[in-house]
């Protein structure tokens, strides 16, 4: 009878674990008192008693025995691969081998991000792969003036060894792709990964492209391995899509895009980016979108139809990823049948409009996944990828300037703290101050989670701008966004500017705070204001 190589592994692994069992019982090392092991000796009932040559030579041929098991379960495993289990198109990972990218090899992602609110997503995101990474990563961010201001100031302040940050202006791009009509709530920032060719660098020969709503849960090398898998003329790495949207049978005349079967989702894309060059990559999926357009006259989903479109006439692009590179959580979603075990997973696409509370028998699961890594302390990902260069000079320094240090100085803790780095995170809140006024004047003030509920009050006292540095931890700023975003008074006013000081050390940094509200305040007059302190109603009138 044939048997899988699961119930063959199952076997061997029973095998191995008994002889390991008995060899250990019969040789009597297991019999331990107080957690001190006993002496061998010979069974209870043995008939006659072994010598101490005797005992080795019998634990000689155990162990071998064990090792020729440990090697028929390896080539069991390697048969199960050649037979096809690790196919693109294969959605189970039993047993699969870890692929991983070479040691040291420089991984590079690619991410649109534009508004305050998708450079916070973008943060959850850059955590997940932090905390599994053991490669260099090379950021590429296709972002819009505010959020390259945000991401900017973030990742200078964050200072990770072995991450590399490029910005791309996203508004020299937004000719590319402006004439298409498009209905997706992303507006034009959903059409620009159709322009990577042309916007990331002539050099840079293959990237991962992500949307901001994903969340790793395995090593990002492992994807960058599958790039070793693309044959002929693959050049897009795609899971397909886990809902019916492009069969066209959600309701009734709904009529979606051209796709191949049921189309894939671009949340997670493998791009060969010289052989797309090679192909005329920009000239082809702008015909296709132009032939199209006809009929469609808009998009629904943004890049991601015009994507299939480019595939649907010509299928030998695209290399299928195993569907939990991207487990999407959409509405209609079929993802429950793409993963047999909750081990199989590897990327969380939180694609629906309504995020977290999407329907998955799982979904408490991969709502405390994302949850851990939006909370996560950020300066834990400071640390060093063991056995890789860095370019580190900095790090260097604040070392060295950190041994020169005294411990026995009253005043080390002081010293320390002004070596101490800080992410900032500006304008964590959307806001606008675009006041044109030549005497407007900003509130200037700084504070911690234990004053938040002075922030309704002096709203109520001060309507001009403010500008307010909050020093909080990970999980602080989460709360402090549920109660700013369910504050009624808050949501009124678009004219503060919220910047978040993330805790470091044991100090509080009251002039770092004091001077991050300040460079932050976009008037030509600042009025400097302790928390505690509320302004007399129409203070603001009168000061200008």
């Amino acid at each position: 009878m044939h048997l899988s190589f699961r119930s063959k592994a199952k076997l061997l692994a029973v095998s191995l674990m008994l002889l390991s069992t008995v060899t250990w019982l019969y040789l009597g090392v297991g019999d331990a008192e107080y957690g001190q092991p006993s002496k061998l000796k010979a069974p209870r009932d043995s008939p006659k008693s072994y010598s101490q040559q005797e005992l080795e030579a019998r634990l000689q041929v155990a162990e071998e025995d064990n090792r020729k098991l440990r090697l028929q379960l390896a080539d069991l495993r390697s048969e199960d691969l050649e037979d096809g289990k690790g196919s693109s198109r294969d959605n189970s990972s039993h047993c699969e081998q870890r692929s991983l990218a070479q040691k040291c090899e420089l991984i590079h992602v690619a991410i649109v991000c534009a508004g305050h609110n998708s450079s916070r997503d973008v943060i959850t995101l850059v955590k997940s792969i932090l905390f599994h990474r053991r490669n260099p990563i090379h950021l590429h961010l296709i972002t819009d003036s505010v959020a390259l201001n945000i991401l900017g100031n973030l990742f200078k302040t964050w200072k990770v060894p072995s991450l590399q940050i490029s910005f791309y202006n996203a508004s020299e791009l937004k000719p590319e792709v402006s004439w298409i009509p498009n209905k997706h709530y992303s507006g034009i920032f959903g059409l620009m990964k159709l322009t990577l060719t042309k916007a990331l660098p002539s050099d840079l020969s293959k990237v991962i492209v992500l949307d901001t709503d994903i969340t790793f849960a395995t090593d990002i090398a492992e994807l960058w391995a599958i790039f070793r898998k693309f044959t002929g003329q693959q050049v897009l790495g795609l899971v397909e899509n886990q809902s019916d949207w492009y069969l066209g049978n959600l309701w009734k005349n709904h009529k979606p895009w051209p796709a191949l079967g049921r189309g894939f989702n671009t949340g997670v894309i493998l791009l060969l980016l010289d052989k797309l060059r090679m192909i005329g990559w920009e000239e082809l999926w702008r015909v296709t979108a132009e032939r199209e357009l006809m009929n469609m006259l808009s998009t629904s989903l943004a890049d991601q139809d015009i994507f299939n479109a480019v595939i649907k006439s010509s299928p030998t692009l695209v290399y299928q990823l195993p569907c939990y590179w991207n487990v999407q959580l959409s509405d209609h979603t079929r993802s429950e049948q793409c993963y047999s075990e909750l081990a199989d997973l590897k990327v969380i696409h939180w694609n629906s409009p309504h995020k977290l509370r999407v329907k998955n028998k799982h979904v408490e699961l991969f709502r405390t996944l994302y949850l851990t890594f939006l909370e996560y302390d950020g300066s834990l990902l400071r640390r060093e990828l063991i056995g890789c260069p860095t370019d580190g000079e900095q790090e260097d320094n604040q070392e060295a300037e950190l041994a020169l240090l005294d411990e026995e100085d009253p005043c080390y803790d002081f010293r320390r703290e002004r070596l101490a780095s800080h992410r900032v995170h500006l304008s964590f809140l959307p806001h606008y101050t675009a006041s044109t006024d030549p005497n407007d004047v900003t509130l200037v003030a700084q504070l911690s989670m234990d004053r938040l509920q002075m922030l309704e009050l002096i709203c109520r006292h001060w309507e001009g701008p403010m500008s307010l540095a909050l020093y909080l931890s990970d999980a602080e700023a989460q709360q402090f966004l549920r109660y700013a975003q369910s504050s009624e008074v808050l949501q009124s006013r678009t004219n503060i500017g919220y910047h978040v000081v993330y805790k470091e050390g044991q100090l509080y940094p009251v002039n770092l705070l004091r001077n991050v509200a300040l460079r932050n305040a976009q008037t030509p007059y600042v009025f400097l204001s302790d928390i505690d302190f509320l302004p007399m109603y129409g203070l603001y009138e009168n000061i200008r």
